[in-house]
């Protein structure tokens, strides 16, 4: 399966984005960068789409442990707007459950954590490279559903 371009997964939190970017078969992520949610935003984004010949963006879409949307869903949806206005680019949403946790986990290789352990350290540890960690978890979900046809 041939692309002309790569994937770009965002992890979007309030204070940082999260920034992942898939090989140029469009097969793996990688963590690529933390992008600051600020003014800048989308100039940064814009600078890395262009650099990395970004042909499709896929974001987490924030889900409670019931998997119904949370309260970030609605600022979620409304990034995702300004996304397609400003890049013209195909937006695509994946379910990021605890994707923040597992990359902690996997970086750190900290024990399994229960679900209220879980929920409590999900804004204790977004910081640093594990959002963007947490992006590569979402392209990679994505990727492997596309690359299996589903």
């Amino acid at each position: 399966m041939a692309f002309s371009g790569r994937f770009l997964g965002i992890d979007y939190g309030t204070k940082r984005i999260g920034v992942a970017v898939s090989d140029e078969n469009c097969i793996l992520a990688f963590p690529k960068e933390i992008v600051q949610n600020d003014k800048n935003t989308f100039d940064k984004l814009g600078e890395i789409i262009k650099r990395e010949k970004i042909v499709e963006i896929v974001i987490g879409e924030s889900v409670d442990f019931s998997g119904k949307l949370n309260a970030l869903s609605g600022r979620i949806e409304v990034f995702i707007l300004e996304l397609k206005e400003k890049f013209n680019l195909p937006v695509q949403k994946q379910k990021e459950f605890l994707t923040s946790v597992e990359a902690r986990k996997s970086k750190e290789g900290k024990k399994d954590l229960n679900k209220t352990q879980a929920h409590s350290k999900v804004k204790q540890i977004k910081s640093g490279r594990v959002d963007a960690g947490a992006a590569a978890l979402i392209l990679q979900r994505y990727l492997d559903k596309k690359n299996k046809g589903n």
